[in-house]
């Protein structure tokens, strides 16, 4: 299938790599020429405006992918797509917009009958290499259009044992990738996800801090231990019911810099979270966890604990994420939108 693809940055351009490595065939483009420049280079087709991508596109209905930050930039270039297409054209999503923004978005589109698929997407910059976990939302009849897309991003069944019961569920579940429901309904599902990863990174960094501080200088003598972290972690991932990819990440971190000097321990948020905790309230969901992993954060960026540091290296594991560089206000931002 053919497709264009908006926003080239840690994920963007994987996802075009990915689609292309099936045999896809991506139209992209970005507002800094150079990452469009390399993609064209593997065989990609680089656009010199958000026009002449859609201009490219000789395939009908014609397919827009937008990975671009949640916010302002992906509302107005949502919005320029909206009077470039035609109708049945479709619309993706794939970055980590607002669920109720989705709604919105996908009633305006409706109205000009454009398509609009939200899918949530997490894999991070590794997503090429081990495929995308995708929760999308939106018309029946336009996930379905777009599977062979889906399943070509998607992880696959690989080498995870099947789930006992689950056999006469849904296969798209198994291979990595789920319809979750309407518009709205798969950056909702990506969102809680989102709520969880805050809460086990959180659990893992106070559990390696309480480690870390073993040796402290105010405890008796006599109890004080000075652990191998590095090892506790490797140990951790083979056999242990806490093992995980994060753990991994954590594990590599540590094994490379055990004091995690190279981090600052300040921890931002992307906005996950903060809507994940405020869907809690609004449905009278306890939610303690989520909440003070998400307040652990706001705390970081005051003072700076062993446990920051490894929430910092989690983050740069599996998102590429620098801390310092990035918003610190996940609001809409005042960001170009696509030429």
């Amino acid at each position: 299938m053919q497709l264009g693809v908006i926003g080239l940055g840690r994920m963007g351009g994987n996802i075009a790599r990915r689609l292309m490595k099936a045999g896809h065939h991506c139209v992209v483009f970005d507002t800094d020429a150079k990452p469009g420049e390399a993609l064209a280079k593997e065989g990609a087709k680089a656009a010199s405006s958000l026009a002449d991508m859609v201009q490219r596109l000789a395939e009908k209905p014609r397919i827009v992918w937008v990975m671009l930050p949640a916010g302002a930039i992906t509302q107005e270039t949502v919005d320029r797509l909206g009077e470039a297409l035609e109708p049945g054209d479709i619309i993706v999503d794939g970055g980590n917009s607002f669920y109720k923004d989705d709604i919105r978005r996908a009633a305006a589109l409706a109205e000009k009958r454009i398509r609009y698929v939200d899918c949530g997407t997490s894999g991070g910059v590794w997503g090429m290499e081990r495929g995308y976990c995708l929760m999308i939302g939106g018309p029946k009849e336009a996930v379905d259009h777009l599977d062979p897309i889906f399943s070509a991003l998607a992880p696959g069944l690989g080498e995870i044992p099947r789930t006992p019961g689950h056999e006469g569920g849904d296969s798209r579940a198994e291979r990595g990738y789920i319809h979750a429901g309407p518009s709205g309904a798969g950056h909702f599902v990506k969102m809680v996800h989102n709520g969880i990863e805050y809460g086990l990174m959180q659990a893992y960094a106070e559990g390696f801090d309480i480690l870390h501080g073993k040796e402290s200088e105010d405890l008796p003598e006599t109890e004080r231990f000075t652990l191998n972290l590095s090892d506790i972690a490797e140990v951790w991932r083979r056999g242990s019911v806490i093992s995980s990819w994060l753990l991994d990440l954590g594990a590599m971190a540590l094994a490379k810099d055990p004091g995690l000097q190279s981090y600052s321990g300040y921890v931002q948020d992307s906005g996950e979270g903060r809507w994940t905790v405020e869907a809690a309230i609004e449905e009278a969901v306890p939610a303690e966890v989520l909440s003070s992993a998400l307040y652990a954060r706001f705390r970081s960026r005051q003072q700076h604990s062993f446990a920051d540091r490894l929430l910092s290296a989690m983050r740069f594991g599996f998102g590429g994420h620098v801390e310092g560089k990035e918003t610190l206000d996940p609001a809409p931002q005042n960001t170009k939108a696509a030429q």
